[in-house]
């Protein structure tokens, strides 16, 4: 249906991420698959959500836990079939839910077969498809680095040539310059599209106009021709949703990714909040306090310069970042209240809310020994880090802190053996609190954090000051609390967050008093005039 009262059908709705390796495991071999999705239909269709966001899941050797691909029209037997992918998408329509394919598109396995073709010689038809320069052995054509370390550049002798890599030396960059490339992408696309998904997830998609002689990775100069090109080819033939993972997104170029148009995608996921707690200027892993009015400002920014002229993605979670309760809530004794306080912030906002699984149950961080994780980035950066002289201590701090494993621990359904996630060895540890942060007790739990997620959910869809609504900032400059008031129609809804730990004098009584309360983080009203530690507050006036 291409409109829901009037509008995209995506406007309106909220995303759900699945990671499938750690979601659910339904043969017992530790590892999480499509048929263990589709026996969770029916917790996800009370969730409440429409789409299900999928990372990848096509036929991989796994180097980056699927984003290398290996072929584009086919899974990886890790989680099943072909078959069972048609399965999951007829089955999740049947719950009112999309599924949104992960692409990527920046790059290939080296094991595609295109790659494969390439490497025979220099006159093979694939060649081209992918980034080479000449050169010798050991001198190599510039001094970029690879994103999980090391030189960008990779030399294969049989040709006399280096390729090229942003990421994995197994993961070789594809020539978007190549017009057969793009036409081979497209009609990729255009098979999934057919099948039936909802829409797709576009990874890294600002790095596909790469110059990497003038060292340029991010947002070169046919960035947005190229992606117009994808768009007409492809996504304006349908009826779907797409998002692009742009780490280099600044508000103007939002504008051109998410016009309203439709030329290029529906919405942009864009990381400017996401990266204030790291040292300016420094990588993810030198850790920095939250800078929390800058946070404001920055939401913010986004909220207020995209209205009319873009459109959002919201959110805190995903398979790439920590557990949002862990790194910006309390995850020990207020973890259920900053945990939907962060949720109250995030879902009030305009634009399209996404939850990373766990999300809605609170699920925290983990803190592994070196030996126990399994993301690439993260042993890279621990051996690098090590080499540069870093202590051991400072180390695991960082990566106990911004590891990509916290969000990757299985999906803890109930407190019984494996979490409810496996009947087997699960392929990472599942994280020591299950058996106190699970589904099973969250669903027979009224005032659990899930419970809350499923009235945020639905309160977006039952008042439509949540979609349309314009954003004003309140206390800018307030060092705890987090406020904006939506406004739509004559309807205003007033978001009051107490984003800290500490018990803090409630403002803005003129707004708040005798006022409808929609939605509040603890259960029972003391002092209206204190807003208690991580207290949040929605408040229709």
């Amino acid at each position: 249906m291409e409109e829901r009262n009037g509008q995209k059908w995506w406007k309106t709705s909220v995303i759900y991420q699945i990671y499938p390796r750690s979601f659910k495991d339904s043969d017992g071999d530790g590892i999480g698959d499509l048929n263990g999705i589709i026996e969770k239909l029916d917790y996800l269709e009370e969730l409440g959500i429409d789409a299900v966001w999928l990372s990848p899941v096509c036929k991989s050797p796994q180097d980056d836990n699927g984003y290398d691909i290996s072929d584009y029209q086919d899974i990886d037997p890790l989680f099943g079939s072909l078959l069972d992918m048609e399965r999951l998408i007829k089955e999740a329509g049947e719950h009112g839910i999309k599924i949104i394919m992960d692409l990527v598109l920046n790059h290939t396995s080296d094991e595609h077969r295109w790659f494969q073709e390439a490497k025979k010689s220099r006159d093979n038809p694939y060649h081209d498809y992918y980034v080479w320069r000449d050169g010798e052995e050991g001198v190599l054509p510039n001094d970029m680095r690879a994103c999980f370390g090391g030189p960008a550049w990779e030399w294969v002798p049989e040709l006399s040539q280096y390729y090229f890599h942003q990421f994995s030396v197994r993961q070789p960059d594809l020539n978007w310059e190549n017009e057969a490339v793009r036409r081979e992408i497209y009609d990729m696309i255009r098979w999934w599209m057919e099948k039936g998904v909802g829409g797709f997830r576009l990874d890294v998609i600002d790095q596909i106009a790469k110059e990497p002689d003038l060292k340029i990775t991010g947002n070169g100069p046919r960035l947005h021709e190229f992606i117009r090109e994808l768009s007409c080819e492809t996504f304006q033939k349908g009826d779907i949703v797409t998002v692009g993972e742009c780490w280099g997104a600044d508000t103007e170029r939002a504008k051109l990714y998410s016009a309203p148009d439709g030329s290029e995608f529906s919405m942009v996921f864009q990381f400017e909040h996401i990266m204030l707690d790291s040292v300016p200027g420094r990588e993810k892993w030198d850790l920095a306090p939250l800078p929390f009015v800058k946070l404001k400002e920055v939401l913010n920014k986004w909220q207020c310069e995209l209205q009319g002229s873009g459109w959002n993605s919201l959110f805190w979670d995903n398979h790439d970042l920590p557990r949002i309760v862990s790194r910006w809530g309390n995850d020990k004794e207020y973890r259920v209240e900053s945990a939907k306080m962060l949720a109250t912030v995030l879902h009030g906002m305009q634009g399209t809310p996404y939850i990373y699984q766990g999300e809605e149950l609170g699920m925290t961080n983990t803190d592994y020994e070196i030996g126990e994780y399994r993301d690439i980035e993260t042993l890279h950066m621990y051996e690098e880090r090590l080499e540069a002289g870093y202590s051991e201590e400072e180390i695991m701090r960082s990566i106990h802190a911004k590891g990509r494993d916290n969000a990757r621990t299985p999906m803890q359904w109930s407190g019984g053996q494996g979490a409810g996630f496996t009947t087997g060895t699960p392929w990472i540890r599942i994280n020591d609190n299950y058996r106190e942060i699970n589904a099973e007790t969250e669903a027979a739990d009224p005032w659990s954090v899930f419970h809350y997620y499923k009235r945020l959910i639905h309160l977006r869809k039952e008042y439509p000051v949540f979609v349309h609504g314009s954003f004003r900032l309140l206390l800018e400059d307030d060092p705890n609390i987090f406020a904006y008031v939506r406004e739509w129609e004559g309807v205003r809804l007033l978001v009051l967050c107490n984003f800290f730990g500490s018990e803090i004098w409630c403002p803005l009584k003129e707004m708040w008093e005798g006022k409808k309360r929609l939605l509040c983080n603890y259960q029972e009203v003391e002092n209206e005039e204190i807003l208690r530690p991580y207290e949040a507050r929605m408040i229709l006036i």
